[in-house]
Formats: C-alpha cells, structure tokens, sequence
C-alpha cells in the first residue's frame, strides 16, 4: 500500500480531524532546546515552539521537562522547515482566563503581588493576566483613611504596598474585554461574617477610632467576648459611626466631635453581612425627648445660624438643639433674593417657634417680628467662652430695643 494511502486510512480510523489555524491541539514534548521546543503531534507532524514564544510562554516554558504533555495554539500548518509552527502563549493565556473565571465561580482564594498603585486602586497579577483591585476593596486593615480626602496622600500609602503580597479573590472577570477585578476584602468576608453573626443589635462595644471621614468615623473593635487589643490588627472587626450618629446635635464636621485614636464606646445599630454600623449618640440621652419642657410653640428665642442652604437656615438654639427657618417663611416676611442677603452664618437673630416635631426631632423656626414679646428666660446657647458670655447681654439689649425701623415694619437683625 502506497504511504498517502496508509496516511489516509490511519486518519480514517482515528476519526482524525485536520487542525485549523488557531485551533488548540495536544501533544508530549520530545525535546527542549535553548532556542526551540519539540512536540510529538500523533498522526500529524513535529510541532515546534519559537522564537518569542520562548520568553513570552507566561512562564510555562521555564517549567517544561521531555514527554511533558502540553498543549498549544496552531500558528502556521507548514513552515518553512516542515514544522506545525505552535504558541503556547495564545494557548496559556485562554486557559488562564478560564481558570480565573473557574476561581470566581469556586470563591477561590489566591495570592498576588502587587505591581503597581494608582489613585484608584493597586494593579496586580493573577494566573499570568494583569488585573486591578480597587481601594474600596482592600481590606480594613490596608484601607487608605486620610481625614482630609487629600488624593495625592492615598496615593502615598498606596505606594508603600508595592511588591508586597496579599491574599485575594476574583469578584469580576471578562476575558473578551480583557478585565480583571480583585478583592482583599472578599478574602476576610466569610470569616468575618461567622464571628459578626454573634453580635446583635443592641450590642454594646468598645474599640478606638481608627479614621474619620467627611461621612463619619470608622471604629476598630474586638469579637464578641475578647478583650480589645489595638495591635491585634488581624483579629480586630470594623464598623462606621455615621456623621447622623456621631450626636444629637447637627454636626457639620466629624472632626470637631471624635478623633482618630480616641477610645469610644458604641453601640450597635445595625448589621448587614459584615456592615457594622454604630452609634455613639445611642448612648447619650436625647435631649429631644425633653423638648417640650424647654421649648414651646409660640415661644420667642434667640438662635444662631450655623449654615445656610437653598430651602432654608439651620438655626442652633442651644448645645443640643437645632432648628430650621424655611426659606419660604422668611422671603414671605422679607423681601430679598436669599436668604444670604438677610441672615449671616455666625450671627445671632431672634426667631419664633412655628412647630417642634420631638420624635423626628425637627424644630420649624422663622424670624420674629419687631416689637416681640421679650424673652423672660433666654435659652443656654452655643456661647461658652468667657469673652462671648461678656456679649449676651448687649445681644439681649439690641432684640429688646425697638429701632426705628419699626415704623416700616421691618423685621430686626443684628448688624
């Protein structure tokens, strides 16, 4: 029988399918060289490995032994020198987005080195693919707190974690749009999760403040029936105090009410999966509850405006209440654009109380009239120095006095 016959009808009986370009195939390596890999195709010819592909195998090629199976990628049927021409690499780099879409599937958890840092997260490498973790994904313990939110100092602690190596897991992954997302704080849910599911609402913890925020403050606290332990910071758990729930009071900056490192007291609020949130207020009185037996409708008070924005003034009464003159009420007695032409942040006005609402703790104020009743017991206000005390009472003088501008109707301010 002639050799194309034979060929023909060992191909028949194999149910042998002639490779396309691009196809993957299989085979045992025969020999290695330093510029070239051999490989045994059956039935077909000797593929080879070449050129780049011996730099650029991700790594698979520095691990190659003789009649190591392998598979690779057809990049030419016939060369030149009669050989199937291979790449391990098209063929290495398919089976790596594979098996990372296999790690996410399973939750598998995998080391990495960091390679490089951005303002946005740190760039790492998994099965040979370069993927990117972003900040909000690192665990707490490497989690970037700059109280100011200064961009440039994230980047700095960033780039401290460059080249070291952290355990993560694959939470996103496309291999058509060549994406790759990491997590560190994947790798710390399910045990975090076990140890919060003993804590309850209504738990009360100790811990210290490990950063404050424009939102909040976050707290580093101990498992339930462990003694808490600042430099334990791999057993530590974290939750956030938010700004609502730093005070009764209106706070405008978390920094004027805790400090990073200070020793605190929380309560819990609520838990959602490991979200811990917290509450310092919660173990305060609330001086709301009581406000009734301070406050009246009706009553004439002097408050100070704290902030102004497009639907009304936030006005402080004391050191624990706060109220609000809408916009609207204002503008109806007043004549102008805003109210930034009336009222100035930092001054004292006298108002009247329209409605107070204990259990929303919300409190309705709008300027009061001239020629108001005067105020018999004035009110503990936000002044504490002794210098301001000296000026409660020339205050006290200007809202009593009737100005001239009475005639006209005209509601009185502080100049």
């Amino acid at each position: 029988m002639e050799p194309n016959h034979i060929m023909e009808t060992l191909l028949r009986q194999n149910d042998f399918v002639m490779p396309s370009i691009g196809d993957l195939i299989k085979g045992k390596v025969i020999t290695i060289t330093n510029n070239a890999v051999y490989i045994d195709l059956p039935i077909l010819k000797t593929g080879i490995i070449m050129g780049r592909e011996m730099k650029d195998g991700m790594g698979i090629i520095e691990n190659l032994k003789e009649d190591d199976d392998i598979e690779a990628t057809v990049v030419e049927l016939e060369n030149e020198d009669g050989y199937v021409e291979l790449s391990i690499r098209e063929a290495a780099y398919e089976k790596a987005w594979t098996e990372l879409a296999r790690k996410m599937k399973e939750k598998e958890s995998v080391k990495t080195r960091i390679l490089e840092a951005n303002r946005g997260g740190l760039m790492v490498e998994v099965n040979g693919i370069y993927g990117f973790l972003p900040v909000s994904q690192l665990s707490h313990e490497h989690y970037p707190r700059v109280e100011d939110g200064d961009k440039n100092k994230i980047l700095q602690l960033l780039l401290k974690m460059v080249n070291q190596e952290i355990n993560v897991k694959v939470i996103d992954v496309n291999a058509e749009e060549e994406k790759l997302i990491v997590s560190e704080k994947a790798t710390y849910e399910e045990k975090e999760k076990a140890i919060i599911e003993s804590f309850a609402v209504g738990d009360i913890v100790e811990g210290i403040i490990s950063g404050v925020v424009n939102f909040g403050a976050f707290v580093k606290f101990a498992p339930k029936n462990h003694k808490f332990d600042e430099n334990a910071e791999g057993e530590l758990l974290e939750g956030l105090v938010h700004i609502s729930e730093l005070a009764w009071q209106l706070i405008e900056d978390p920094h004027s009410v805790v400090k990073t490192g200070e020793k605190v007291k929380c309560k819990i609020i609520d838990i959602d999966g490991t979200r811990v949130s917290l509450s310092l207020r919660a173990l305060v009185a609330d001086p709301w509850s009581k406000i009734n037996e301070k406050y009246k409708v009706g009553d004439i008070v002097i408050g100070e405006v704290t902030k102004l924005n497009p639907f009304g003034a936030f006005v402080q009464l004391d050191n624990d209440i706060h109220g609000l003159a809408h916009v609207s009420e204002i503008l109806s007695q007043i004549k102008a654009k805003n109210l930034a032409d009336i009222l100035e942040v930092g001054k004292q006005y006298s108002f009247v109380i329209l409605s107070i609402e204990s259990e929303s703790h919300r409190l309705g104020l709008t300027l009061a009239p001239e020629g108001g009743k005067k105020v018999e017991k004035e009110p503990e206000t936000k002044l504490s120095s002794p210098e301001k005390k000296a000026e409660k009472p020339e205050i006290k003088k200007k809202i009593v006095k009737k100005p001239k501008a009475e005639k006209k109707g005209k509601t009185v301010k502080e100049k």
